[in-house]
This record gives structure tokens, sequence and C-alpha cells, in this order.
């Protein structure tokens, strides 16, 4: 591996939850025709003399469609005539339901996302889509996709998507270093000393001015990617799910929740975080922020160039820092984790008519998969888009001809940095930089949802509704306005209306896909 690769790659605790399902790929397909278990397709003396032609629906998040010119160099280098349709993100899966229903999917077929390809489980499970997992074995580069992200695709254990990868958890904290420095604190090695940082911010007059016109957080009525559930792992809180005694549980029946809102309700009380947060928009939350009212941020560690940007404009003096490793009570380390996939590409049987179509179709990606082929569509073409300095690519600051002509193809990208030898970007700001190593040092300590995977009727049904009980009950106990009782009274309302049948739907998933893996 690479620079880029050992950057990136998986820490101790994802490599064991590697080796946990390593074996799911060689599970038997189930459901209509199968895709058989045979040699390579380029050792099989099958493959086409001609280009392969093959069709695929991408996201397209910019607002004009690209132009060809990496569509050209990927395809003469993969021997293909691809026919990519560009479907405007907005509408993405309109577009998809449409062509799903009418039959006219391509034969690629890009999910948007986790929750897009949990809507076509059912589909999958009716054997509409071709099981995979037991050819990536037969091609260098697609099986060294990584168990664990292609477990968390999977449906009843077995393997259907490619995926695109994602960071497992950029979550952390992002501060001011110069508030910090003139108050004589260091970085935040527990949640003690996480306490006592924010309360310095407040009271401590860490801008100077005399006043007391500052707050230690900033936070956001957002439960998942606002400061709760970052500061909730901390605390030992089980990522969405956790096991006890064999059964799976919500994260809010885990007496980790209860600390972190104990911990929350004092900030709160204390006037360390704003008052307003269960209200307040992502948005407001960052300007308090960069206008020097607040001296924290927690969420995406990323987050710190667009931040840096807008407060050097307020304050050329002003000096950030990121930090990710914040002990718990019991002294141990864990940060929640994403499922690690963006969209994931799936193989409809409608467009893909037999076994050889598909391996065609797999050999293509295994080539996208090529490092020359990675650096081409994720930077572009080097000397026009990017330039290598000091061994990394720097992207040109002229994002309209990125946009115009590199970034939509990241969009049918398969893999990521830590299963391909690809260049690491080069970041002028070196916070930016160290938010990077950071997010990968995450990996040694993740925290992973165990239901990922897997799928309950009622949960797709009723899980949205009923999360908001819990979500009130949360900012209510924060504010004070339900105690501990009153709490487990809506715990108490959360099952009676659906919960109960969701836990019980959910571990006879999980059993299924053990005994099927």
């Amino acid at each position: 591996m690479g620079k880029n690769a050992a950057v990136w790659k998986y820490g101790n605790g994802l490599i064991a939850a590697a080796a946990a399902v390593s074996l799911l790929a060689g599970c038997g397909a189930g459901g209509g025709q199968q895709a058989g278990d045979k040699e390579p397709a380029q050792q099989q003396g099958s493959a086409p003399k001609g280009p392969v032609k093959i069709s695929m629906m991408a996201n397209l998040h910019t607002p004009e469609v690209p132009s060809d010119l990496i569509e050209k160099m990927v395809e003469e280098k993969t021997n293909t005539e691809l026919d990519i349709q560009w479907v405007p993100d907005g509408s993405y899966e309109e577009k998809l339901n449409a062509s799903f229903a009418t039959g006219t999917l391509p034969q690629a077929v890009y999910m948007k996302n986790q929750s897009t390809l949990i809507l076509f489980k059912d589909a999958i499970r009716d054997g509409q889509f071709w099981e995979i997992g037991p050819l990536l074995k037969d091609y260098p580069n697609l099986s060294k996709l990584n168990p664990a992200v292609l477990h968390n695709t999977s449906v009843d254990g077995k393997i259907y998507a490619l995926y695109q990868e994602r960071p497992l958890s950029r979550q952390g904290i992002i501060y001011r270093k110069d508030w910090a420095d003139k108050l004589g604190l260091s970085e935040p090695k527990n949640t003690d000393e996480l306490y006592q940082m924010l309360k310095s911010f407040t009271e401590g007059d860490p801008n100077g001015s005399g006043k007391k016109d500052t707050i230690g957080l900033t936070d956001r009525s957002d439960l998942i990617y606002g400061a709760f559930k970052t500061v909730s792992s901390y605390f030992g809180t089980p990522n969405n799910w956790g096991e006890e005694d064999g059964k799976l549980i919500p994260e809010f029946m885990h007496p980790g929740y209860m600390e972190t809102m104990k911990f929350f309700k004092k900030l709160h009380q204390e006037g360390l975080i704003n008052q307003d947060f269960p209200v307040t928009s992502k948005t407001d939350q960052q300007n308090l922020f960069i206008t020097g009212v607040a001296g924290m941020y927690i969420g995406a560690m990323g987050d710190v160039v667009s931040l840096h940007q807008k407060m050097v404009d307020i304050n050329p003096d002003i000096e950030l820092e990121v930090h990710n490793r914040v002990e718990g009570p019991d002294g141990k380390l864990g940060v929640w984790a994403i499922p690690g996939y963006g969209s994931a590409v799936l193989f409809p049987k409608s467009s893909v008519k037999t076994e050889e179509d598909l391996r065609n179709i797999l050999d293509f990606y295994d080539k996208l998969m090529a490092p020359e082929l990675t650096n081409l569509i994720y930077y572009g073409v080097e000397g026009t888009h990017y330039n290598v300095v000091e061994g990394k690519a720097s992207v040109v600051d002229d994002t309209k001809l990125t946009d115009r002509e590199v970034k939509p193809y990241q969009a049918i990208m398969i893999g990521g940095p830590s299963t391909i030898d690809m260049l690491e970007g080069y970041f002028k700001l070196p916070v930016k930089a160290k938010a990077e190593e950071l997010t990968v040092d995450n990996e040694n300590f993740l925290i992973h949802d165990p239901a990922a995977p897997l799928d309950s009727p009622t949960y797709t049904e009723r899980g949205v509704r009923l999360q908001e009980i819990i979500k009130d009950a949360t900012y209510n106990f924060i504010l004070g306005k339900l105690d501990e009782a009153g709490f487990q009274g809506e715990v108490d309302r959360w099952l009676k209306e659906g919960g109960n049948q969701i836990i019980e739907e959910f571990n006879a998933s999980y059993q299924m896909a053990k005994s099927n893996g």
C-alpha cells in the first residue's frame, strides 16, 4: 500500500470487524438466477474483442452535465463504451423509482445512499438484482473491498452491491486554540477536561473583552450530526443499536445515553452552550463559532476549512485546532461510525441478462479501481486539474473547471483510499491536514452500528415518527422539563407504539444474517 492507503488504512477495531464478516463473500446466492463460482473472467478466454457497452445511472451534484473528457479517457483505458445517464441530485430518487417501475433500469444502478438501498431490499430478496459476493474474489481490485463495509451493504448476509467509500467517522472537536493558549488549556483528554474547557471559554474572558460575552459550545437541532451523538460516544453509548446479552437494544435504553443527557443538561443549566440549541439551525450554529461567540464546535473535523476561511475575514489572528481522542468516565475511547459507504451500485437482471455480461461489468469496475484510473476520476488530468506537490495532489483553484470536467465523475467511483493506492490530497491549511489524519485515527476506536445491514418493516414504516418521541424526550430532559422517570415514560411510549416490534424484527434479521453468513 502507498502513502495514501497508509494514511487511510483501517484500524484494529475495523480489522476485527472485517475478520468477523470475511466469509460473507463466499455465501451462496439466493432468489432467482445466481452468479456462479468460476475462474476470473480474464482467464476464461471470453473477454470481448471490441469495447464492452455499459449503461449506468449516476447522481449529478453540479449544475451542468460534465464534458466527456474524463469519460473518453476512461473508455480508452478500460476498453468500454459508456452510456452514463446524468440525473440531477434533487430528482435522482424520483428518476430511479420511475425507471425501476417501468423496467428501464440501466446495467449499473447507483443507490444514492444507505436509505435508498434499504428501499430496494424487497426487490433484492425477490431476485431482481444479481448477487455478486461469490464473484468478488475473482477480481484483484474488487477483492480488496473491505468485508465490513460490504457487510453493511448486505441483504440477509449476502452481497449484491459494490460501494463508494466514505470515511467511517469524521467526528471530533474543532476549538479556538488561541483561546485555549491564553487560558492555559491543553486539548481535552477526557469528558471532565472537555467540561472544564467549555466552562473556561464561558467564564474566563478568552477574547479579552472584559465582558461575559462568550460561550463554550455551539450546537444545533440535530441529535446525530450535532454535538450530542459524538459526546454520547465518549460516554460509551452504542451507535443507534447495541448488543446486550446477545440481543440488540436501541441506544437510548443504554446507561451511556442517560449520562450524555445529564452532561448536556449541566452545560445548559450553567450557560456553557447556546440556550436555544434545540431549535438552532446549522448555519446559526456555525455563525456563533465564526463570529467569536463560541469557542468549540463538535462535528465533522473537515469543517475546519470552511470555518477558518470565514473566521480569518473577521479576525486574522484566530487559530483553530482539531482533536478526536476524548476518554469517557471509564477511561475508554469511542466514536460512532457510519456504515462506511455513500452510494452503492446494484446490477439489475432486467438489463444485465447473463453472468457473462455481469462479469464484463465487474471487470470494468475492477479496472476502475486501479490507482491510475482512480486518480483520473477523482482528481482529473495532472497539469490541468491538479498538480503534484510533495507527492500529493493539489487541486487547481479553478472551481468552474473542476466542476465542469472532474467532480461529476467522482459519483461513479468505487472503493476509495483505504483500498486503492491513490494520491493523497494536498492541503494548504495545516489544521485541515491534521483533521484528515485524525479521521483515520478514529478508525482505531470505532463504535459500529450492528443494525446497519438489517431491516425492520415496522421501522421502515414508523421509525421516523417514533424517533421524534425520543428526540423530544431527549431535549426536554436536557431543558429540565423531564426527569429520569419522565424520560423512561417516553421510552415506554416508544415501545408501546411500535418499538417492541422494531426490536423483535431487528433481532430476527440479526439472527438471520448470522445464520446466512
